[in-house]
């Protein structure tokens, strides 16, 4: 197993798409597959060549099994993978859509996944990283995996790695949404990089303008904020460069789900490779482009050769 370059941690679910358009009550026919924020980004930086790790907690089950076989195949390291015996593997169902974003329906109140903690931390595991990756999510889970994200942050922020932050908000998991602004803005404060999209930073800071809300956060300490624009592309801000990159054009959306994900690994590995903030954003484009023309959640995700094809066959449209 390679050395681990970047370790990410939170909840996985098995996933299951509807085969064909409809509400969820009226498909018939479904197939599984795997879901979570934070296994698309370790799934998608492994394909690149990373050497990339998730933490978690999954239900000794078949789903939990399933979630374990295909992170192994996708060349993920699962060493800081737990069994529970007591708590189940959520799952959620999936719409096809035609246009437009799917209906999601969640599964997941009370999961394995919920129940991480502190205690369960390994120090060792994570000190084996470059990077750590974390997204809002686990923080809204519950108040266990809210501790145990806190404490990783703080953990790799102390022994000197870098954290990447994507807020993906998940307003429906949080009490109010005056908490969840509070507690994502608490973390992104401690960061190296935010990456939120531009809804986003507008419900966390107030602020509409890309650079209003970069500035928020470079103020508090943060050294890089990247703004995801859609279609039109990222905001980046640095306390000493900004820029927009364009997006890559896309003839036809198939499924949204994911790209904010795919995104970050793209940014997340041009910085590791220490590429010009520009060119991580332009990866990161690309990798989020790629994601909305494919059905799954990370299935549209590219090995490193296939990247830097689509980006050398697409470029000029960008620049």
């Amino acid at each position: 197993m390679k050395a681990l370059d970047v370790v990410t941690f939170g909840e996985a679910m098995a996933m299951f798409m509807a085969n064909h358009p409809g509400s969820l009550d009226e498909v018939s026919q479904f197939t599984r597959e795997l879901a979570g924020a934070e296994t698309n980004v370790a799934i998608g930086l492994a394909r690149l060549g990373f050497g990339s790790g998730w933490a978690s907690k999954v239900g000794s089950d078949a789903f939990g099994r399933f979630i374990i076989n295909r992170l192994k195949n996708e060349n993920v390291n699962i060493n800081h993978v737990l069994l529970d015996n007591r708590y189940p593997t959520g799952f959620q169902l999936k719409s096809m859509v035609l246009e437009g974003d799917p209906e999601v329906q969640y599964f997941r109140k009370g999961s394995a996944a919920s129940h991480l903690s502190i205690e369960d931390f390994n120090e060792e595991y994570f000190l084996e990283a470059k990077h750590l990756h974390m997204t809002g999510i686990p923080l809204a889970l519950s108040e266990k995996t809210r501790g145990f994200a806190k404490h990783a942050l703080a953990f790799m922020k102390k022994n000197n790695r870098k954290v990447s932050l994507d807020p993906n908000l998940r307003p429906t998991l949080w009490a109010s949404q005056e908490e969840m602004v509070r507690e994502i803005n608490e973390a992104a404060f401690q960061v190296d990089y935010v990456l939120p999209g531009l809804a986003e930073g507008e419900i966390l800071t107030g602020f509409k303008n890309p650079r209003d809300i970069a500035s928020f956060y470079l103020d508090k300490g943060v050294q890089l904020v990247v703004i995801k624009l859609g279609p039109a592309g990222a905001f980046y801000k640095t306390a000493s460069e900004e820029g927009t990159v364009l997006g890559f054009p896309v003839e036809k959306v198939v499924d949204t789900v994911g790209a904010g994900d795919g995104f970050a690994v793209g940014v997340i590995s041009g910085l590791l490779e220490g590429l010009p903030i520009y060119d991580a954003v332009v990866r990161g484009n690309a990798i989020g482009s790629l994601a909305v023309q494919s059905p799954g959640d990370n299935d549209g995700y590219p090995t490193k050769v296939q990247l830097e094809k689509y980006i050398e066959n697409h470029i000029q449209g960008v620049k």
